[in-house]
C-alpha cells in the first residue's frame, strides 16, 4: 500500500515556526502569515491531485514560498517603470513625468501643512485658485483662470455653468470619443446642455453654426480633434471665424484646446495642436486645455477666458466635487512657473525636453548604451537601429518622431517571455516588441535610469 502524500504535509503550526517566517511574523499581521501558509498548502494539494508533483515540500520549502507570497501580496500595487517605449505620453504609465522641482512641490505639500486657502498676510481664507491662476493667465494671456481635476471634468462644469438647459453647436467632425470611451455627446448630456450638431464629419461651414443659432443657443463650441485626424476633402470653421459669429449674436464661444500646448511644437517639426493662447487671442471667451499632456504638468483641466465666466463656473456646487487637491495644486503651480522663461521649460520640462531631443543625440545615446550589453548572457544581439515612436495621449497622432532603439534579440527566452520579464522585474520596464525581437527607445528613459536599466536587462537576460 503506498504512502498517502497528503499525510505527510506540515501543519500550519509547523510551517509558522520555520526560520524563514521568523522576521515576516514581526512585521506582518500572524493572521496574513498563516493565511499565506495555507494558499501555499492549499496550491500543493491542487498539484498532488493533478498528479504534477512527486514529493511534499518541507517545512521549510513551504515557509519560504509562502514568505515569497506575503511579500508579493504588499509590495505596492502602483510603483515605478522605466519607460523605455519612446512614447513619451503614455496614458497608461500616467502621462507626463513631473519636473523635479514640481515632484518636490507636490511633496512637500504632502507631508505637512501650506496655506492652501489662507492669505499669509492678511491671516484671512482665500480660495485654493489663487495658487495656479496667474500661472495659466500667463501662458494664455486670459483675464481670469481655474483648474479641475482634467480636461473632461472641465468641460462638463463650463457647460453646466454656462449653458445647462440650452443647446451648445459643435461640427458633427469634432464630436470625438477620448480614452475610457467618453464621448462629447455623453458630456454633453451630463452637463445638462443639448448637443446641437451641424455639418457633417468632414465639412462643416460657418453657415452651418450660422443656421443653428436660435433662441435657445447658449454657447458655439470648437472642440480640439486630439487624437484623430480627418484628411482628404475637408473643410472646418476657425477660431477666428466662430468668434466673429458669437460676437454678432451674443452668444460665448468656448474653445477646447484639448492637448495644452503652451509653446509653439511645430517649430520643431511636430505641427498641428494649437497654442492655448491661440484661442484666447482670436477672441475666444473659455479655452479648456490638459495639464497633464503637452504642458508637461500633474492631472488637470485648466479653464481660461472671460473674467466673469470663470467667477459662474467657480461658484457652480459641482466645482467643490471637481476641484484639485492640494499636492495636484503645488505641483501645477511649480509647472507653470517654468513657462515664465519658455527656453528653459522647453531644456527642462521633461516632457517638452523629449519630445523635441534630436534623433542624431538618442542615437549616440543608444550606442554608448548598446556597449553596456555586449556579452550579456542571454542575449544573442544587440543592435541600434532608426525607428520612429509617438507622442501618445491622444496628441499629435498623425505625427512620427524619429528616433532611435537598442534592438534586443534574447537567446534564452521568446521576444514575449523576455519583455515579460523585463515587465515584471524590479524595476519594471515596459518596451516594445517587435518582429522577435525587444526594442528600448532611450528617448522616454531618463539618463539617471540608465544603470537600472542595464540591470534589469541583465536580470532578465539570464
Amino acid at each position: 500500500m503506498t504512502d498517502n502524500p497528503f499525510r505527510k504535509l506540515p501543519q500550519v503550526a509547523r510551517v509558522l515556526d520555520a526560520p524563514a517566517l521568523a522576521a515576516a511574523r514581526a512585521t506582518h499581521p500572524l493572521d496574513a502569515v498563516a493565511d499565506a501558509v495555507r494558499a501555499e498548502l492549499d496550491s500543493v494539494r491542487i498539484r498532488l491531485v493533478a498528479g504534477e508533483v512527486d514529493g511534499v515540500p518541507t517545512a521549510d520549502e513551504l515557509a519560504a514560498l509562502a514568505l515569497a507570497r506575503l511579500e508579493k501580496a504588499s509590495a505596492p500595487r502602483i510603483r515605478p517603470v522605466i519607460n523605455a517605449t519612446g512614447v513619451v505620453l503614455h496614458t497608461n504609465l500616467g502621462r507626463s513625468p513631473l519636473h523635479e522641482e514640481a515632484a518636490r512641490a507636490a511633496f512637500e505639500a504632502a507631508r505637512g501643512y501650506l496655506n492652501l486657502e489662507l492669505d499669509l498676510e492678511t491671516g484671512k481664507r482665500s480660495s485654493r485658485q489663487i495658487n495656479v491662476q496667474d500661472g495659466i493667465r500667463a501662458i494664455t494671456g486670459a483675464e481670469s483662470a481655474t483648474a479641475v481635476n482634467n480636461c473632461a471634468a472641465a468641460t462638463v462644469i463650463a457647460l453646466r455653468a454656462l449653458a445647462h438647459g440650452k443647446e451648445v453647436v459643435v461640427s458633427r467632425g469634432q464630436l470625438i470619443e477620448i480614452g475610457g470611451s467618453f464621448r462629447i455627446p455623453e458630456i454633453m448630456a451630463v452637463s445638462g446642455a443639448t448637443l446641437r450638431e451641424v455639418g457633417t464629419t468632414n465639412i462643416t461651414r460657418l453657415s452651418d453654426y450660422e443656421k443653428a443659432v436660435g433662441p435657445n443657443t447658449g454657447l458655439l463650441m470648437r472642440v480640439h480633434t486630439s487624437n484623430y485626424r480627418v484628411r482628404g476633402f475637408t473643410k472646418s470653421v476657425g477660431i477666428e471665424e466662430l468668434v466673429t459669429l458669437g460676437k454678432k449674436h451674443g452668444i460665448p464661444v468656448v474653445d477646447d484646446a484639448g492637448s495644452g500646448a503652451a509653446i509653439d511644437f511645430g517649430r520643431f517639426g511636430l505641427p498641428g495642436e494649437p497654442v492655448v493662447s491661440e484661442g484666447i487671442h482670436a477672441g475666444a471667451d473659455l479655452v479648456l486645455f490638459s495639464g497633464d499632456k503637452l504642458l508637461g504638468g500633474p492631472q488637470a483641466g485648466l479653464i481660461a477666458g472671460r473674467a466673469d465666466l470663470v467667477q459662474r463656473i467657480e461658484k457652480d456646487p459641482l466645482m467643490r466635487a471637481f476641484r484639485l487637491d492640494k499636492m495636484t495644486l503645488a505641483a501645477l503651480e511649480a509647472t507653470l512657473r517654468h513657462y515664465r522663461d519658455p527656453e528653459k521649460a522647453q531644456r527642462e520640462i521633461p516632457t517638452l525636453r523629449m519630445l523635441t531631443t534630436p534623433a542624431a543625440e538618442l542615437s549616440g545615446r543608444c550606442e554608448r548604451f548598446a556597449v553596456r550589453l555586449a556579452g550579456v548572457p542571454g542575449l544573442a544581439a544587440v543592435e541600434v537601429r532608426d525607428d520612429v515612436a509617438y507622442v501618445g495621449g491622444g496628441s499629435l497622432p498623425d505625427v512620427a518622431l524619429p528616433t532611435a532603439v537598442v534592438v534586443l534579440t534574447p537567446s534564452g527566452h521568446s521576444e514575449a517571455e523576455f519583455a515579460a520579464r523585463l515587465r515584471t522585474g524590479t524595476p519594471a520596464v515596459v518596451g516594445r516588441v517587435q518582429d522577435g525581437k525587444v526594442l528600448l527607445d532611450l528617448r522616454t528613459v531618463f539618463e539617471r535610469q540608465e544603470d537600472e536599466l542595464a540591470e534589469a536587462i541583465r536580470r532578465a537576460a539570464s
